[in-house]
């Protein structure tokens, strides 16, 4: 069983965390019956989510998932069902959103979370490996004449593509939907359509540059977006916000050079 450590030798973002309990559970108790119902089955799966990896994965020892399934129904729990979330919430607060079909959109949010979080692990392999744990299915590394610990050598990049690609794939599908996520936002609702549009922004150009890295799996190697790329994203996201035309042309663009550079990775290893 797990003993929570005292709080004073809690890290201080723990203890900013734990001292803003009472904060959270009093805007908690204010909230509306059918939404604090909603926080409650997120927050249920978040759990779900966590207790998941704490229990599939040993202190000691390097473990994969076994199976697409497994790594499908992990990215749905610590991520997919946050934009199921996020969905429901919005359609029911906000006006603009009425006329969403809860039976297409969530589904879109679905794979809106999945997306996120599957550039979260896609990106941080090398790290996560180095903790223990491999996302990437057991079953496919077999299939490639692999086990979890050859991923630990940067030399077995160019063996281990195939999976990679695979991945890679995915995640671009589940992009293509959390771009019709955001085009169903009205345009008329900046706010909303940008809080949706950054992350997809930043996980495109995350994954564009981790499909042009050969070496994937150096752990030295940091792959992410420059801080001078977020400030300029942040000012062309406004006029891509405003524009449906101008949101999908740029989409399409990341998503295309994704695609592409993902065929050039699968024929070149």
């Amino acid at each position: 069983d797990y003993e929570a450590p005292p709080i004073h030798q809690a890290e201080p973002a723990e203890l900013a965390l734990l001292q803003a309990l009472p904060q959270a559970f009093a805007v908690y108790d204010s909230l509306p019956t059918r939404d604090r119902l909603a926080v409650q089955r997120v927050v249920e799966t978040l759990i779900s989510g966590m207790q998941f990896d704490l229990e599939r994965f040993e202190p000691q020892g390097l473990v994969a998932l076994d199976d697409e399934s497994e790594l499908e129904r992990y990215i749905y729990l610590v991520a997919g069902c946050v934009g199921e979330f996020w969905t429901v919430v919005t359609r029911r607060h906000s006006p603009a959103l009425a006329s969403w079909d809860p039976a297409v959109m969530e589904p879109l949010g679905i794979h809106f979370g999945k997306a996120l979080q599957l550039t979260n692990v896609l990106r941080d392999l090398p790290r996560d490996l180095r903790n223990g744990r491999c996302y990437l299915p057991l079953d496919e590394l077999a299939q490639s004449g692999l086990v979890p610990s050859d991923l630990l050598l940067p030399g077995n990049s160019p063996k281990a593509a195939p999976i990679l690609c695979k991945w890679l794939h995915r995640a671009s599908a589940y992009y293509s939907d959390a771009v019709r996520y955001l085009v169903a936002i009205p345009p008329r609702c900046l706010r909303l359509r940008l809080a949706a549009l950054w992350p997809v922004l930043i996980g495109l150009a995350t994954l564009n540059r981790l499909a042009a890295q050969p070496d994937w799996l150096e752990p030295g190697r940091v792959i992410k977006v420059s801080r001078s790329w977020i400030y300029a994203m942040l000012l062309w996201s406004v006029p891509l916000a405003l524009c449906n035309p101008l949101l999908r042309l740029a989409t399409q663009v990341m998503l295309t050079r994704l695609n592409t550079q993902n065929a050039a990775l699968e024929e070149s290893r």
